[in-house]
């Protein structure tokens, strides 16, 4: 995480940490269901090609699990951490998990899962427009579904390990091509600025 000590270099340089807020995107649905450039899909093609009862009915867990540990590792940073509150007395904002990508993409599950099992205390949730009428329709918020629940999501992750899921393999793949993703937008973009800027300067 590169937010925190930039703020600790701040501080350390007399200056006061600066107010605005802050999220960390964390990508909910394409952990799930995302189409590798290599042609594997994590964990849902994996869990249906391996086609045991007990692979199948982890099908849709793995998204939700994810993202509540990744707001585990949050409140292990941000809630009660020593090296935060010394940040926070000189200004520092918490830096909030967005869940980005929760519009479900199989019909199989709740148009809503993304939204109702990730209610947490100080998240973003960028939900699409059908999602948000989703919600608005038939959405049931029950309050917090994500603290607490941790241990439960790690128990997801053992047991698709159990049915055969390589994680290491598949987290190896997602990061790779996630950042290859990311340069070819950035590429993308700066190529389409430059044309904008030789057009405008003829």
């Amino acid at each position: 995480m590169i937010w925190q000590p930039s703020l600790v270099t701040t501080t350390s340089s007399s200056m006061r940490a600066a107010p605005d807020p802050s999220s960390a995107p964390f990508q909910v649905s394409r952990a799930k269901t995302m189409p590798s450039r290599s042609g594997v899909f994590w964990p849902l093609k994996r869990l249906e090609k391996i086609g045991s009862a007990e692979a199948l009915a982890l099908r849709g867990e793995a998204g939700v699990a994810n993202a509540r540990l990744a707001y585990a590792a949050y409140q292990e940073v941000f809630v009660g951490g020593d090296r935060f509150e010394k940040l926070q007395a000189d200004g520092a904002r918490v830096q909030r998990p967005l869940w980005a990508s929760t519009g479900v993409k199989n019909p199989d599950y709740s148009d809503t899962l993304y939204v109702t099992e990730l209610v947490a205390p100080n998240t973003v949730n960028t939900m699409p427009e059908k999602t948000i009428d989703a919600v608005a329709d038939h959405g049931v918020i029950t309050g917090d579904t994500v603290t607490g629940t941790a241990s439960a999501a790690e128990e997801v992750f053992n047991y698709l390990e159990a049915v055969g899921i390589d994680l290491t393999d598949v987290f190896l793949v997602l990061e790779n091509e996630g950042v290859e993703k990311f340069e070819d937008s950035w590429n993308d973009l700066l190529k389409e600025t430059q044309t904008q800027l030789d057009s405008a300067a003829k």
